[in-house]
């Protein structure tokens, strides 16, 4: 349902921006929403609808007008199931299967995590205006593990907040092809669009900054297994990465090997261990999800003592 709120400027505003004001003022709110409110004719100062630029300059009534989020026309899919490792008032803590597309797209208007979560959460909140889940990051169709969903506007801000800041830890698990020298490092090579096909991304000087560190956790026959540390969150980071170093992720056709001689039926990459705070109480949490069966039993059989210790 709509919704209005209603307030005075105090004399401690005066000259800010009303966007800027209204933000510091309503925190539940991210302020590309308020914009948005006052582009749309949502927000009036003393009766009459604000102007994008418009300064405070104290003593104003100022009424915020928060329409109903509009429906997104995706259908809920209830037959989906969620993992849900988590839930509060602002967020889910989601263990994404591989196989799962994360949001609609060619090919996946019906299948995906979103048409899920849109039948499992029947009280998502609206994300930028929209009836829709706030997905924080993403995960490729085929790499599983951790996943953060925010619940409303406010959740999806402060969670996007710390992922720009960069306190988000987002640990990994990924078997690679040969042995890693050295065994700790971090890569530190912008990644954008491959000019010689769209498909895929890589290390371009013209690309966007991107860190990843890695650090070996097992060596196994002609493979490592190597802990991940993603620092920024590229699209295909840790897969072009690891490709641009020589050491491909084992199963992924599109960087590495064209077919996996470890008859894997997808790369061997699993968002493992996540850590962050909680947006309502600032509480520190970590999350670890399990090592998904087709992935350890590809380790037991090449023999890893890591897969054991950590059952």
């Amino acid at each position: 349902m709509a919704d209005s709120q209603r307030l005075t400027v105090p004399a401690d505003a005066v000259g800010l921006r009303l966007d800027r004001f209204l933000a510091d003022a309503l925190r539940d709110l991210s302020r590309a929403t308020l914009q948005r409110l006052i582009r749309d004719g949502d927000v009036r100062i003393d009766g009459r609808v604000a102007r994008p630029s418009r300064r405070v300059v104290g003593g104003e009534t100022i009424e915020v007008h928060v329409p109903p989020p509009v429906p997104l026309d995706v259908t809920p899919a209830p037959d989906i199931p969620l993992d849900i490792m988590y839930q509060d008032a602002d967020l889910l803590v989601l263990n994404k299967p591989a196989g799962l597309v994360v949001h609609p797209a060619s090919g996946h208007a019906d299948d995906t995590l979103v048409n899920a979560l849109l039948a499992h959460v029947p009280d998502l909140a609206g994300i930028g205006g929209v009836q829709r889940p706030g997905i924080v990051h993403r995960l490729d169709k085929d790499t599983s593990g951790l996943l953060l969903v925010a619940k409303h506007d406010a959740a999806h801000q402060a969670l996007q907040a710390q992922f720009k800041a960069r306190s988000v830890d987002k640990v990994y698990l990924a078997l690679v092809e040969g042995h890693v020298s050295p065994p700790r490092g971090r890569i530190d090579a912008p990644i954008g669009r491959d000019p010689r096909d769209r498909k895929k991304m890589a290390v371009a000087t013209s690309g966007r900054p991107a860190q990843t560190e890695y650090r070996v956790l097992e060596i196994l026959d002609d493979v490592a297994l190597v802990e991940v540390n993603l620092l920024t969150g590229r699209t295909h980071q840790i897969r072009v990465h690891l490709a641009s170093i020589g050491y491909p992720i084992v199963g992924d056709r599109l960087y590495g090997r064209r077919k996996s001689r470890h008859g894997l039926g997808r790369q061997f990459l699993h968002a493992w261990r996540l850590a962050f705070n909680l947006p309502g109480s600032g509480e520190r949490v970590t999350f670890t999800a399990p090592v998904p069966d087709d992935l350890r039993a590809l380790l037991v059989q090449l023999g890893s003592k890591w897969t054991a210790a950590h059952a």
